[in-house]
């Protein structure tokens, strides 16, 4: 039966796509939205550091004062409370309330400021971080407002701490301010107990496309899955981890050359980790059927390097299991794998050697704070990363792609479904 190459095509996401006649749509169920949009709380956007910028400890704020002191009730403008109707504000254009932070502001773009820097927040351009701000649009780019606000002139070090609301506890050892400075390292700073890494990690996890149960009841590890299962799983997990890509933060903040560099590279890692994650089934009967091998048979000693390249994958999804690796851990391993200054061309090696890093020193505090009692837990987590490339990106395409896809490149899939920005649609003709 022909198998027909996928264009850049993109349909909707139906978890429930089957594998009958016709395309199988791969795709994850309905999900609130995990990347930032202006509606975001800022609980759910701390700790993500606009690309170009650093977060760096500063000098503490002032002691927090309680409501209604007389330290809390000159925060807004150091004492500054001038009204002038005639006055716009600087950053919006808005009608001005008075100067706040050393600015005539609006009473918009004060609590916006305020808020940003009381509880370290940072943000995530969308777009090419010359978004407009105006009365209009200010609300459309956090990160953005946030700058303008800082070219303006209003100073952060007039914003007093005040108290922390209930929705955000304190973090204990956390430095008071945070500055964005000029730069694309990010610092990895590891604080007393908790830090805005646990934030960083949160992001990660949100960034999945598919729930919790993850693939489906076919997961039974004791369940030998038939040849479209695996087909259609493996399908699913290549999407997954494109997909996951997509929406964690600062991926999509890089040029889009580095983001097709990357994927390209670590595709086939990214996939052993999904299949461990989910405890994919590897049965070798069926990845041999799936592989296409009974209706093309190979030399006998093809055969042999075939299985030897089976065993190998076998092993590492194996050894990752029995480390029994938590969802968060999972996601800061990817995000090791994703930011590699090995693929070749990229433009920006060191924002994202940093960002590595970055997911590095998240995964050590995770490490250490979720598991005191084992101090060598983040060393065995990271000594498996090197030996995920010695599968086969090859091999994998063989064993779960070539009825899929036939001879069109994973590579060039990858591309289309980063750029595609949907659901991806792949012609699978059941043989049932």
């Amino acid at each position: 039966m022909a198998l027909v190459a996928p264009p850049p095509s993109w349909a909707s996401r139906d978890p429930g796509a089957t594998l009958g006649g016709g395309a199988l749509q791969i795709g994850p169920p309905p999900m609130p939205p995990t990347h930032l949009t202006p509606s975001a709380t800022p609980e759910e956007i701390t700790c993500l550091v606009p690309s170009g910028g650093v977060l760096t400890p500063r000098d503490p704020l002032p002691p927090s004062t309680t409501p209604g002191s007389q330290a809390n009730s000159s925060q807004s403008g150091s004492s500054q409370t001038d009204k002038s109707p005639n006055i716009e504000c600087v950053v919006c254009g808005d009608k001005s309330s008075g100067k706040h932070y050393g600015q005539f502001t609006c009473e918009g773009c004060k609590s916006f400021f305020k808020r940003s820097v009381r509880r370290n927040l940072t943000y995530s351009c969308r777009g090419n971080r010359n978004c407009p701000i105006d009365q209009h649009h200010r609300n459309q780019c956090q990160y953005c407002r946030l700058r303008k606000c800082i070219k303006m002139g209003m100073r952060r070090e007039a914003v007093q701490r005040g108290r922390v609301p209930p929705s955000q506890p304190a973090i204990p050892g956390l430095p008071g301010q945070f500055s964005l400075t000029n730069g694309d390292a990010i610092a990895c700073a590891s604080l007393n107990g908790h830090s805005y890494l646990s934030s960083y990690i949160n992001l990660l996890l949100r960034a999945e496309p598919y729930p919790t149960s993850r693939y489906g009841q076919c997961l039974q590890t004791n369940n030998i899955m038939g040849i479209e299962n695996i087909c259609e799983l493996a399908a699913r997990l290549l999407f997954s981890a494109v997909e996951w890509a997509r929406n964690i933060p600062f991926f999509p903040d890089l040029q889009v050359t580095d983001q097709v560099a990357l994927l390209r590279l670590v595709w086939s890692e990214l996939f052993v980790l999904n299949a461990s994650q989910c405890s994919m089934p590897l049965h070798v009967a069926p990845l041999l059927a799936a592989a296409g091998l009974h209706a093309s048979p190979m030399a006998a000693d093809r055969v042999v390097a075939f299985m030897d390249h089976i065993r190998i994958f076998q092993e590492q999804v194996e050894k990752l299991k029995a480390l029994h690796v938590d969802p968060a851990e999972y996601s800061c391993l990817k995000a090791i794998v994703l930011f590699t200054t090995d693929a070749c061309g990229l433009s920006d090696v060191a924002n994202i050697e940093s960002l590595q890093e970055k997911s590095q020193c998240a995964l050590e505090e995770h490490c250490r704070t979720q598991y005191p009692n084992q101090p060598t837990r983040f060393g065995k987590l990271l000594l498996r990363l090197p030996s995920l490339r010695t599968v086969s990106s090859q091999v994998i395409e063989q064993l779960f792609f070539v009825r899929l896809v036939g001879k069109t490149p994973i590579e060039t899939l990858i591309r289309d479904m980063l750029l595609s920005g949907s659901s991806f649609n792949w012609p699978y003709m059941s043989t049932m």
